[in-house]
């Protein structure tokens, strides 16, 4: 699915603005039509999963007993 700049900004939680540093940067990948850029959702959904297994590894860190 593909989502405009002001759809990828809402669903990252980011502004407009950078939004289109980040496409301008390269850090996003993005496909121009001539008037609008587009944005692939599913270039998000890797990253999302490297957060969680992230969060998951630091809360065991975190409960592990000090020796």
């Amino acid at each position: 699915m593909y989502l405009t700049i002001d759809e990828t900004a809402t669903y990252l939680d980011l502004t407009e603005k950078e939004v289109r540093q980040l496409i301008f940067q390269q850090r996003i990948r993005a496909l121009y039509d001539g008037e609008h850029y587009l944005i692939n959702q599913e270039q998000f959904t890797e990253h999302f999963k490297q957060l969680e297994r992230y969060k998951q590894y630091v809360a065991e860190y975190l409960r592990e007993p000090i020796p």
